[in-house]
């Protein structure tokens, strides 16, 4: 039977036979081959291929109308942002070609939309971009053949809206059974509001504590996946990365000159979805005993352009000097911290969520963690550029000091 003259039949992009999966963006053209390997002479009617790129969003929430009537409410939507057909393969004269026996390779090639959105695998919406090849032939099923492809929408943070330090301040009046028992401030900023996978954001806080209780300072880094249908919103939250800091007493005030927290391999910020988004928030808040919690939330992105290593950089050392001298810390100031090695930033078995914190953090901050968004990527193997600094690692030394002209 044909069919079974068909040994291998599947879809190959250029740059997949090195070892690693090809990554593409908005505006790149996509190239590469459909190989057929037939054990014997076939009759083919036609070889065609599609690219498709889908986002879409899915989810039901049940709702109850009465004491005993229930009902469920769907919601969807998608969006098509990638749709190219292409004939590889089609006789010149009639509706049947023989093709030998042997290898085939029919060569593709197209080019992707400027703007696209990020590939994104998530419970209630994904963005998947594929490409399907259809092999037809006389009195048998058509065979088909599909291979899915990563895009990743640039998203640079040397900007001057990402460059812009983030700063808030709230403050609180702690009550416990309805007596006050003081107030509560935090103020807390960091250098900028974009950052990369890898990169350590320093966080500037102060707490004073003017309760009569101890209370415990927190940090997280917080993903919101929020999915768009027929004008409803369904959105997920998980805290990525959290840290804590020492416990304030009573009428005690304690800084933060700089505490570090390490931002896992997440995937970058999806911002101009229709259907879909990723954001990402720095979560500052205080723990108070007997009484809801204190909460500043700083707004960030996630971005896969790293940070330049001069101008971006010197600018953002400059903004954390002022705001150290504004708080009176300039004594604290200690040297920027190096980056993270290659290895370090990003593993392929590095997908397993770990909280650095304790677990009663989620429920403090009312997050559901269903996963978050994680990228194993090529493009996120590279860790940001050196952090600048005026002070020279190697001074010279008193015996080889240069003299002075006029002595």
């Amino acid at each position: 039977m044909l069919f079974d003259k068909v040994k291998a039949f599947v879809v190959e992009l250029d740059g997949a036979r090195t070892g690693t999966e090809p990554v593409f963006h908005g505006g790149q053209a996509v190239a590469g081959r459909v190989l057929l390997e037939l054990a014997g002479a076939a009759r083919v009617g036609a070889l065609r291929l599609r690219a498709r790129g889908r986002a879409r969003a899915h989810w039901t929430e049940s709702r109850s109308a009465g004491s005993s009537t229930a009902y469920t409410q769907s919601y969807s939507e998608r969006v098509e942002v990638v749709n190219h057909r292409a004939t590889l393969l089609a006789p010149d004269s009639g509706d049947i070609a023989t093709l030998p026996a042997g290898r085939h390779e029919f060569p593709f090639s197209f080019q992707l939309p400027i703007s696209l959105v990020t590939s994104f695998e998530g419970k209630h919406g994904s963005v998947r971009y594929s490409i399907k090849a259809t092999l037809h032939r006389p009195w048998v099923p058509a065979r088909c053949a599909r291979k899915v492809f990563t895009v990743i929408e640039p998203v640079d943070i040397n900007t001057p809206a990402l460059l812009e330090p983030q700063a808030g301040a709230r403050e609180k009046v702690a009550r416990s059974w309805y007596c006050t028992r003081g107030l509560v401030c935090l103020s807390a900023k960091i250098d900028r509001k974009g950052y990369t996978p890898g990169e350590v954001i320093p966080i500037f806080a102060e707490i004073d504590n003017g309760s009569t209780r101890a209370v415990q300072p927190r940090a997280a880094l917080v993903q919101t996946q929020t999915f768009m249908a027929r004008g409803a919103r369904k959105q997920k939250r998980a805290v990525v990365a959290s840290v804590d800091g020492e416990p304030v007493g009573p009428g005690r005030r304690a800084l933060w000159p700089g505490r570090a927290l390490r931002i896992p391999p997440v995937g970058p910020s999806i911002l101009h979805c229709r259907v879909l988004s990723v954001d990402y928030s720095l979560k500052v808040f205080v723990d108070i005993p007997g009484s809801s919690n204190l909460l500043l939330e700083l707004p960030l992105v996630i971005g896969t352009v790293p940070l330049h290593p001069l101008g971006s950089r010197s600018a953002s050392v400059g903004s954390r000097a002022s705001f150290l001298q504004d708080w009176g810390l300039c004594t604290l100031m200690d040297r920027p911290e190096a980056p993270p090695e290659y290895s370090e930033v990003v593993r392929e078995s590095q997908l397993v969520y770990t909280s650095q914190g304790p677990s009663s953090l989620l429920h403090d901050l009312g997050v559901i963690t269903e996963g978050p968004y994680f990228a194993c990527l090529q493009e996120f193997r590279y860790c940001p550029p050196p952090l600048y600094s005026e002070e020279d690692p190697n001074p010279p030394s008193e015996a080889v000091r240069p003299r002075c002209m006029t002595c």
